[in-house]
């Protein structure tokens, strides 16, 4: 470790960190993120909290690090768990330098606040990207590195001794002849003392928790069924809701006759909306029964018409315009009309629906002075804001309690159904849980966007790309979410990630963006997001153009990652795992994939059978990861093994389509997930480094799509350029015991 990564040094660095006593006692290390957007913000929360003017509670406090006098630690969570086990990871952070033990760290949720837990990777309060072990690293170490340092500085004072013989093990000071005091003991005093200039770290080998498996902090509530989601909560004279939304988005509510649901026992209320009807009854199965016996006529307005196909055409069409820039080195079209042998291509994605476990679920109750919302959500200002905007509360006036979330693969950074919840619950006097059935869940949802990419290279007389042109026509996520954050023509960074900017040494390199929105749906972020889209069109051409120079594909990628070390290293091992290179039977065949996402490297073989038939069995998959320092490394197999495991569902079985403006798939029978039977266990083999951790949570998801259509081509000779390769007729063969 370097020394900038091992200490705090500059004044502007230690301005990050922030030191107070609490008006009920106790100390508190207020840690900022930086850039810091607000500072002065988080100052004046600790300073109120000091001045016994304003109490202040943990709830408001926030991301800080709070220690009581009982020796309790509360890490105040910017960051919400949805199944990544990001919870658990930074906690880790701070245990380690505040040398307590996991188990001595109770969590509580950050409330909705932009200026104190703005994510310094996305620019505002978010769980997603796979960014919150790269946001945290620094800033979580350091504040218990503070903390600690403190503690045994207040009890070197109390026993008038040097700091330096003293030591903090297990929530307790030590001193040099069997003097001991706990945390709890320390704080009032820690808490008079000035933040140190120098903050040191641990380095790798002194760590006792971070690198190790660990058992997670979510695991054993979830396991023993005290853990609540949205779904389970149950508030004093709540009922529940659930509604039938238009099927064609822009459509709106044109009558309802609701005496049929009238008649059913347990419903209570029966609400039409702009678009939708909402039943509320004393149970859910009385809610799903009144909304089901509801006539409704819809008027489904201008989308009625639309279909996928319509939509197709558009992206074909749009993809003849100039578009925006997004990278142009050299001179592509010189590069390009100077060689004999060039390779052209077009590929294909899907939209694609979310499908978490859980469906979309909110609890809310509006009242005279306040709203109030239970929710799992990844943006809780967000969340806020457009329950403001339904109530007609001011934002300050939202009240916002986080919960744990059944899955979201990016769907919760959306808030359409926490605005329905609140529409609903305005019209009655008692809090309303709102519960989407699959059927609604999945016919409106916010779908990955569906992509056309077209692209074409030329190779030299080494079968080496000397010009390479690529052309990416969809909907535009950044456009919709946040607009701001366009670049120049329209440019969406997320559409274009990968894609601009390849770990391939790409001469004479062009690529461009043309938006063009589908007008039926609309289109959100999905796991993996724009670099899933990118490494599944980067890596299965660059695949193409090593079949066209007749060179091994593993052999290619290495040739074209000179620069790339930590790449080559992934795709080497990964290649080692798979025995790549060895014979296989007819019909068999492997296929590779590699790329840096999230700022982790990874590289994926899948080795598969076939049949004439159109038969497919995966019979391994084997993942070569490189995410820097594994925080746990028994999460970070886990977090491999699922994402990948979700991507191959998406690749061998997802999309959604269209006919008459309505989404066709409605449940997990036509929108298939892979099951027991049809899953190979999935290797994962980490490497051992050093490096600043990367993102896990997405990165698997990402590789799985290129190297199973790479690995079809090598046992077929067939290329699928469209997913998902049921379109094209495969189906997947139960694994051989």
């Amino acid at each position: 470790m370097s020394k900038d990564d091992s200490k705090l040094e500059s004044p502007e660095r230690r301005e990050l960190i922030k030191v107070s006593g609490l008006a009920l006692g106790g100390l508190l290390i207020a840690t900022c993120l930086p850039p810091v957007i607000h500072k002065s913000a988080a100052t004046q929360i600790v300073e109120e909290g000091a001045s016994g003017d304003s109490p202040a509670g943990p709830a408001e406090l926030g991301a800080f690090i709070r220690i009581d006098p009982t020796g309790g630690v509360t890490l105040i969570m910017p960051k919400i768990e949805m199944g990544q086990g990001v919870q658990s990871s930074l906690a880790a952070m701070l245990a380690e330098e505040l040398e307590v033990d996991l188990s001595q760290v109770t969590l509580q949720e950050a409330p909705p606040n932009e200026e104190l837990y703005v994510d310094p990777i996305l620019n505002f309060q978010a769980t997603g990207g796979s960014t919150s072990a790269r946001s945290f690293w620094r800033p979580l170490r350091e504040a218990g590195a503070t903390g600690r340092i403190l503690l045994v500085q207040a009890a070197a004072d109390e026993w008038g001794i040097s700091s330096e013989v003293c030591e903090a093990r297990n929530g307790a000071v030590h001193g040099p002849d069997g003097q001991q005091l706990g945390y709890g003991e320390l704080v009032e005093a820690a808490a008079e003392l000035p933040v140190p200039e120098q903050i040191p770290l641990k380095s790798p080998d002194q760590f006792r928790l971070i690198g190790k498996p660990l058992q997670r902090l979510d695991t054993p509530p979830k396991v023993n069924g005290s853990a609540k989601f949205t779904t389970d909560l149950q508030l004093t004279d709540m009922k529940i809701a659930t509604t039938r939304t238009c099927p064609v988005l822009g459509g709106t509510l044109a009558s309802v006759d609701d005496r049929e649901a009238r008649r059913i026992p347990g419903v209570r209320e029966i609400i039409p909306l702009k678009d939708a009807v909402a039943v509320i009854g004393d149970h859910t199965w009385a809610a799903i029964q009144g909304a089901r016996a509801l006539k409704v006529e819809w008027n489904f307005g201008d989308n009625a018409r639309l279909s996928s196909e319509q939509i197709e055409q558009a992206l074909r069409d749009a993809a003849d315009r100039d578009g925006a820039l997004a990278t142009d080195e050299g001179d592509i079209d010189a590069a390009l009309d100077g060689v004999d042998t060039q390779i052209e291509a077009e590929y294909e994605m899907p939209f694609l629906a979310h499908a978490a476990l859980e469906p979309m679920s909110c609890v809310a109750q509006v009242r005279v002075d306040a709203c109030e919302l239970w929710v799992g959500t990844q943006v809780p200002v967000m969340a806020q804001q457009a329950a403001a905007k339904v109530s007609g509360l001011p934002p300050e006036k939202v009240i916002v309690n986080n919960q744990l979330i059944g899955g979201a693969f990016g769907r919760r950074l959306e808030v359409d159904f926490i605005a329905q919840a609140v529409d609903i619950a305005r019209n009655v006097f008692y809090p309303v849980k709102l519960i989407w059935t699959r059927e609604e869940d999945t016919t409106h949802d916010l779908y990955r966007p569906h992509y056309l990419d077209r692209f074409r290279a030329g190779l030299d007389g080494n079968g080496l790309p000397v010009g390479w042109s690529h052309t990416i026509v969809g909907g535009s996520v950044m456009a919709r979410f946040s607009p701001q954050a366009l670049g120049e023509n329209g440019l969406d960074p997320d559409a274009i990630e990968i894609s601009a900017k390849p770990i391939y040494h790409l001469p004479n390199l062009r690529v461009r963006y043309v938006p063009e929105d589908p007008v039926a749906l609309r289109v959100s972020w999905w796991r993996g997001v724009g670099q899933l889209h990118g490494a599944y069109v980067v890596e299965g051409f660059i695949d193409e153009l090593a079949i066209a120079a007749e060179q091994d594909p593993v052999d290619y990628r290495l040739r074209l990652l000179q620069d790339q070390p930590r790449a080559q290293a992934v795709l080497r091992l990964a290649a080692e795992k798979a025995g790549w290179g060895q014979t296989l039977p007819d019909g068999h065949g492997r296929g590779v994939a590699v790329h840096q996402v999230f700022g982790s490297y990874l590289a994926t073989v899948v080795e598969l059978a076939t049949t004439p038939q159109g038969g497919l069995r995966i019979n391994r998959l084997i993942c070569a990861v490189d995410c820097g320092l594994a925080l746990n490394p028994t999460s970070v197999r886990s977090q491999i093994e699922g994402g990948t495991l979700f991507g191959l569902s998406a690749a061998l079985f997802n999309e959604v389509t269209v006919k008459d403006g309505h989404v066709q798939q409605s449940n997990f029978h036509d929108y298939r997930q892979i099951r027991i039977s049809d899953a190979p266990p999935v290797e994962v083999h980490l490497i051992d480094s050093q490096e600043t951790p990367g993102g896990i949570g997405e990165a698997g998801t990402a590789l799985i799509a290129p190297a199973l259509v790479n690995a079809l081509y090598a046992a077929t000779g067939k290329r699928i350029r469209r997913l998902p390769l049921s379109r094209a007729g495969y189906h997947v063969l139960a694994r051989e015991a």
